[in-house]
């Protein structure tokens, strides 16, 4: 146990209570609480999350349960605002609830984590891709997404063996998530001789990018890899294609959704994004999919599965370790495999999947998407 301090009472009057007795009921109800931006410029992505975890929470409760507990998703919204997620997870503490499916923003993600570690709460993030946030040795910190370590990387040696630009200009919107996307792509190109004459960042909620295109356009970069999320890319994409730079564009999942194409229109035609495999066209999902459908909501954001994946191995930690204490789930999701809609879950020490792959898609301006590499 890394924190002896926490919830030190607690956990002694429970194992004093526990001690004459050989099982225990579970509470009637198991409350997960689901955070992430309600409101805000990404309370899209908060929807994706959001309708994934209820999914998996109703289809639970109607097989019977965990253990004879039903769940119960509470949600909370961050807006995505690291000082308003550090409220939230205080809240959540506040309430007693033990398990949380979110944050979603890494910026948000990371300092909410704090918290829960402090406090005894067992967070799954189906969202956050910071290295970071898992690199601090908690123990019970969990995400079922893959991280910007190997999202970067993917992006950048497909701008390398496929696109074969000659410079490439880097943009972030400088926050967490963005900007650390942003600097593993950076890395990969100028590791394999790709000029990089522009690395920098812009503010989020910027609507004006002309001085930056100009700069773009002075500094003849044929490429731009842009780090953050879809409302300043759409404007970037509008805004380069009226003013006449003509090259091409890629992002990260955080630009992958269907306003970056209500933004930019045609301008977003061709854009290079990475998204996690799509798990609503694999045929083991189609009752999912069904599901989700019945209720009209769009499996296809790249946070519905995975969140779905979240809870379910909230659950069957739960069921595993006979018990809600989160150091006993933990323990169990660290020590087995779980067999979700988005694969075999398998969780190293630091709580990252131990195999998880991001796909490179080409972009339509009709918000769909093809799939270039597997």
């Amino acid at each position: 146990m890394k924190k002896m301090h926490r919830k030190a009472l607690s956990q002694f009057i429970a194992a004093t209570a526990l001690a004459s007795v050989s099982s225990f009921a579970l509470a009637d109800t198991i409350k997960i609480a689901l955070a992430g931006p309600v409101t805000g410029p990404v309370a899209q992505y908060g929807d994706m999350q959001f309708i994934g975890a209820k999914m998996a929470i109703e289809q639970i409760n109607a097989a019977g349960g965990v253990n004879g507990s039903q769940l119960e998703g509470v949600v909370f919204d961050d807006a995505c605002d690291p000082k308003q997620a550090v409220a939230v997870a205080n809240r959540i503490v506040n309430d007693g609830i033990q398990f949380v499916v979110g944050h979603l923003c890494s910026s948000s993600t990371q300092p909410a984590s704090d918290v829960y570690e402090e406090e005894g709460v067992l967070m799954i993030t189906a969202a956050s891709t910071s290295p970071d946030i898992t690199a601090r040795g908690y123990e019970l910190v969990f995400r079922t997404i893959g991280l910007d370590s190997l999202q970067g990387p993917t992006a950048g040696q497909y701008i390398v063996e496929h696109i074969k630009p000659s410079k490439v200009a880097v943009i972030h919107d400088k926050q967490q998530y963005g900007e650390g996307i942003a600097t593993a792509v950076r890395d990969v190109l100028r590791e394999n001789s790709i000029e990089v004459p522009v690395f920098e960042g812009v503010t989020a909620g910027d609507k004006d990018f002309s001085a930056l295109i100009a700069k773009l356009r002075q500094a003849g970069v044929d490429f731009v890899y842009y780090g953050g999320y879809h409302p300043e890319l759409g404007l970037l994409l509008r805004q380069s294609a009226e003013q006449g730079l003509n090259v091409g564009f890629m992002g990260p999942e955080g630009v992958g959704n269907s306003d970056i194409s209500a933004i930019a229109g045609q301008a977003s035609e061709g854009l290079l994004v990475t998204l996690p495999k799509a798990f609503d066209e694999d045929p083991k999902n189609a009752h999912l999919v069904e599901a989700f459908k019945a209720k009209n909501e769009d499996p296809s954001g790249p946070f519905v599965f995975p969140a779905y994946a979240a809870v379910q191995v909230i659950a069957d930690g739960i069921k595993l370790a006979g018990s809600t204490d989160t150091e006993a789930v933990a323990a169990a999701l660290r020590a087995n495999s779980f067999d979700t809609p988005t694969g075999t879950l398998a969780f190293d020490e630091k709580g990252d999947l131990k195999d998880f792959n991001f796909v490179v898609y080409k972009w339509h301006a009709d918000a769909t998407k093809t799939a270039l590499t597997e």
